[in-house]
């Protein structure tokens, strides 16, 4: 018998990740793939996709899974992102607002983790946001024509014992060094402005590590690179980017490969000791 589920729907933000996973879905025979849409946020390719749509504002998340529970839904997806600064200045529903409100620590693990606790509560089981994402998640090794050089190697290493220590404290997926010095630690402002923000400091020849903590939830908040990351690189000179094999979405993997590989720019996955994302629920 058959373990896919038959109804699923995506709760999705914003870029390509959405997409992707409703796609792989249907690919992988699944008969139903909604979306439940975040006004001003979801992409028309991704609202295309899916077999239903529902839309929400982003301050009406509870009203949003009172009518997902409502419909019978086998399970649901996380993907996309939301910007943060939406926390600050979103008009939440009294429900949601009190959600946020239990929290001591705001963070991707806990602000996620509510909501899927809420939708579990609901009814609705929260699946894996790497579900279907076949042949989206790298392995080990290169994906460009060159690999590290003995310095981006050894920056990557000191990189990727700060990465996994700052993930002790949820703190953020990406650290930038050069040299031996760290340049930036993502915090909540994202993966991009970190870059921008390492890349002035110390100028061209840095290398990112990027990677999600020991024990994190696979439910969300998974890392993602695309084309967008890979441009912010080049503009803050970053020449390597080194990511955890099978524990990263890479979305345009063709495009972005090319990319780097035009700008000299390598990508490669580092094996670690932690299990690989999911591939279903």
């Amino acid at each position: 018998m058959s373990t896919l589920p038959q109804k699923m729907i995506v709760i999705s933000g914003s870029g390509a990740y959405p997409r992707l996973i409703v796609e792989g879905a249907h690919a992988a025979g699944v008969r139903q793939v909604d979306v439940l849409a975040v006004r001003g946020s979801t992409a028309r390719a991704t609202v295309k996709a899916a077999d239903n749509v529902h839309v929400i504002n982003i301050g009406g998340i509870a009203a949003g899974l009172r009518w997902v529970a409502a419909q019978g839904y086998d399970g649901a997806c996380f993907a996309g992102q939301i910007n943060p600064l939406s926390l600050f200045t979103a008009r939440f529903d009294a429900e949601t607002k009190g959600w946020l409100d239990s929290l001591s620590v705001k963070n991707a693990h806990t602000v996620y983790g509510k909501l899927a606790y809420e939708f579990e509560a609901a009814g609705v089981k929260v699946f894996p946001a790497s579900s279907f994402m076949d042949g989206h998640l790298p392995g080990v090794g290169a994906l460009t024509n060159r690999a590290l050089t003995d310095r981006e190697a050894s920056d990557v290493a000191h990189g990727a014992a700060v990465m996994r220590d700052m993930g002790r404290h949820d703190v953020g997926q990406t650290v930038l060094v050069k040299e031996g010095m760290v340049l930036a630690v993502e915090a909540f402002e994202g993966t991009n402005a970190a870059i921008k923000r390492g890349g002035k400091l110390g100028g061209k020849g840095a290398v990112i590590v990027k990677g999600a903590r020991e024990g994190h939830d696979m439910r969300f908040d998974i890392p993602v690179v695309g084309l967008k990351t890979l441009k912010v690189m080049k503009s803050a000179g970053v020449t390597a980017l080194a990511f955890q094999a099978g524990r990263l979405v890479l979305l345009d993997r063709e495009a972005v490969i090319a990319y780097a590989n035009k700008h000299n720019i390598a990508l490669v996955g580092i094996e670690t000791d932690l299990p690989p994302a999911p591939l279903r629920p």
